[in-house]
């Protein structure tokens, strides 16, 4: 089952439609939320891209309140943020960083078609842990480096 698949089945399990290949008017729409509904836009071209819209999608459901359209309002550039920080973690994680080094992913080309997102949204979510954690983190017996590139170092005791 592919990660589009799970979150197909995460969907109907938290009771949202999910509508696929919807035709919006503008190609720069790629998805909308609202009221347990969420429209997929008709031009993505492959599950690694519907996976990551759709997870942050399901993030909006899980976290946001209300019309967070208008980004204008810092509230709802947050509650936009939420979503996508849902999607982050559910796809990609610490902890699916340690899963590709330990695959042998060797270039970030590698690690996005292992972790099945594509690269500007596994670009994305490492601009978002640097951010979060700084230049590296370590999590169990691991050092994971976010510049100047991706990198796990394994701690040896």
């Amino acid at each position: 089952m592919t990660e589009y698949e799970k979150l197909l089945d995460h969907a109907k399990k938290s009771n949202v439609t999910v509508i696929e290949n919807y035709p919006f008017e503008s190609n720069r729409i790629r998805a909308l939320y609202c009221d347990s509904v969420v429209a997929l836009g008709k031009n993505m071209e492959t599950d690694a891209e519907k996976a990551c819209i759709l997870a942050e999608e399901l993030g909006h459901h899980d976290t946001a309140v209300g019309d967070i359209v208008a980004q204008s309002s810092a509230a709802n550039r947050r509650q936009e943020m939420r979503g996508r920080i849902f999607a982050y973690d559910r796809l990609v994680g610490l902890h699916g960083i340690l899963s590709a080094y330990h695959h042998h992913c060797q270039s970030f080309s590698e690690t996005a078609e292992y972790l099945n997102v594509t690269e500007a949204f596994l670009s994305d979510a490492i601009s978002y842990y640097k951010g979060k954690y700084g230049a590296y983190t370590t999590v169990d017996n691991y050092v994971i480096l976010f510049e100047p590139a991706i990198a796990v170092l394994e701690l040896t005791t």
